[in-house]
């Protein structure tokens, strides 16, 4: 039995039903791992010689905050990626283009993962914490990646703009 089902009458008793609450204590957990690897991130990188940077150019917020958005909408919505998603998650319609719904499905852990693989939200936090990292100890090679995310992400609002205009009577093909 988990943690967060024998705990009825503690800190989370007037939260929610009992079948209807969050797995608090894998959310806490994940949400250490998560803080755990920056710190260990941060003081790998400063052990390198390598130290935060005064302050963030704008252009390197801007391929970040974009590549960020695109590589959570691949992970988490994706038609392609739902084979890494379905140990996790359970099929419940498509969705924007080329995307598909799902929900999480499952208890503890296997639910935890299921959530925060079908959240693009809750993902984006470790995509940019990773590129952010990825920004001090391999610059060059980071802003290559999120260049690449950057201008699928141009590319993905192309299509779409193509397509409404399409739609309209406005288009070519």
């Amino acid at each position: 039995m988990s943690v967060e089902t024998t705990r009825d009458a503690g800190a989370y008793a007037g939260y929610a039903a009992p079948s209807e609450r969050p797995p608090f204590g894998s959310y806490a957990a994940l949400t250490a791992l998560f803080n755990g690897a920056m710190a260990v991130g941060l003081a790998a990188a400063r052990r390198r010689g390598r130290e935060l940077p005064e302050r963030i150019q704008p252009a390197d917020i801007l391929l970040t905050g974009v590549a960020t958005h695109k590589l959570s909408r691949l992970i988490s919505k994706d038609k392609i990626t739902a084979f890494a998603r379905a140990p996790f998650t359970e099929f419940q319609e498509p969705g924007g283009p080329a995307e598909v719904e799902e929900r999480a499905r499952g208890e503890g852990w296997r639910r935890t993962l299921g959530e925060l693989l079908i959240c693009p939200y809750c993902i984006g936090m470790w995509i940019s914490g990773g590129f952010n990292l990825g920004l001090i100890v391999a610059p060059r090679e980071t802003r290559f990646a999120t260049s690449v995310l950057t201008g699928l992400t141009i590319s993905d609002f192309l299509q779409i703009a193509y397509k409404a205009a399409e739609d309209r009577g406005l288009g070519g093909s």
